[in-house]
């Protein structure tokens, strides 16, 4: 079996120490609940082999023909398992009934997105872990009132716990990224229903971000909304200083003054 090629365009670094692919297996915490696991981009099977120690139904995603080659040449059991395409356009729930968590070494073309598409399936995905960017994994678990707390914090962050792990460099990769990275781990929180409409919420936390040096009574012009609804206090602060849950309470109040 010849190894596979990354791929620039595919943002493609494949991971070569096999004990950092160890411990990212390892902070799967949740499978007790579950048994479904999906693996986004296992390229050479590096955490595959891992997984596959565990009591698992695994399924693996790639959208590499080369690594799929590799993959039923290495794993021919898995042969039904081998999800081939792009996990952005799948349609989760026709693979997976019960809840599955998802696990990857994520393309870094892609990572922000991997995680807005599991926020389209979070009722089905109880956990993920992944390694990413270290800029973005920090983003993503970033609190209220740091630099880098933004539209994927407050989204994700509604609907998860997140967890920062450990960072990786860049020497452990084939070839090399030119970005340090880390591991991150979601799990899912109780919430079930935010009081409004997700479209709601992702409309006014996207506002409030999108010129995020500007107050809020500034920011939230675009929405249109009713005369006077911005004279509160809160409104003379920028988006980074609100809280998830302040973001939760501003934007179901939103949709009572706009219904």
């Amino acid at each position: 079996m010849n190894n596979v090629r990354p791929k620039k365009h595919l943002g493609q670094h494949f991971l070569t120490d096999l004990s950092i692919a160890e411990k990212i297996v390892d902070a799967l915490t949740l499978h007790q609940d579950y048994k479904e696991v999906l693996e986004v981009g296992p390229g050479m099977g590096v955490l595959t082999d891992f997984l596959l120690k565990k009591n698992l139904n695994l399924k693996l995603n790639e959208i590499d023909r080369e690594s799929i080659a590799y993959l039923l040449a290495k794993y021919p059991h898995l042969k039904e398992d081998i999800l081939e395409g792009d996990f952005l356009k799948m349609d989760l729930p026709k693979h997976f009934s019960k809840p599955f968590a998802v696990i990857g070494n994520f393309p870094y073309n892609i990572s922000t997105q991997i995680f807005f598409k599991v926020l389209e399936n979070k009722e089905l995905v109880p956990e993920v872990v992944g390694m990413l960017q270290k800029e973005v994994a920090e983003r993503i678990c970033s609190k209220h009132g740091s630099k880098v707390y933004g539209i994927l914090s407050v989204l994700v962050q509604a609907f998860y716990t997140t967890e920062y792990l450990f960072t990786v460099e860049p020497d452990v990769f084939n070839p090399p990224p030119k970005v340090r990275s880390a591991i991150i781990r979601l799990r899912r929180n109780d919430r079930t229903d935010i009081g409004c409409n997700d479209k709601t919420f992702l409309r006014v936390v996207k506002a409030a971000f999108q010129t995020r040096r500007k107050t809020l009574r500034n920011a939230l012009k675009s929405l249109n909304l009713p005369l006077h609804f911005t004279d509160g206090a809160q409104f003379n602060l920028r988006a980074e200083q609100l809280s998830v849950e302040e973001f939760i309470t501003l934007a179901c109040q939103i949709e009572k003054a706009t219904m």
